[in-house]
């Protein structure tokens, strides 16, 4: 069983991937409502940082997953690679 712990912010409460080598909630952010997806964020080719969590979205409770990233334009190379399964 997971031991992380959640971190809330105002818009979601994240749980963060084990496989993060970055544990930090970056700028520019996309939620994806799928929450049982396998999201690879190695196989994307980020150009900076990134981390991944589980995430409920506050406003609705809405669960599925939220990607970081440091770079804004690693979120246009996220939404033109990600394909749910």
């Amino acid at each position: 069983m997971a031991t992380a712990k959640s971190i809330d912010t105002n818009d979601y409460k994240l749980f963060p991937s084990p496989r993060n080598v970055h544990r930090i909630i970056f700028e520019h952010q996309v939620f994806v409502p799928y929450p049982y997806a396998l999201i690879v964020m190695d196989e994307f080719y980020f150009k900076g940082r990134y981390s991944l969590f589980s995430a409920c979205r506050m406003s609705d409770g809405k669960m599925g997953q939220v990607a970081t990233f440091e770079l804004e334009t690693d979120v246009d190379i996220f939404n033109t690679k990600f394909v749910p399964d």
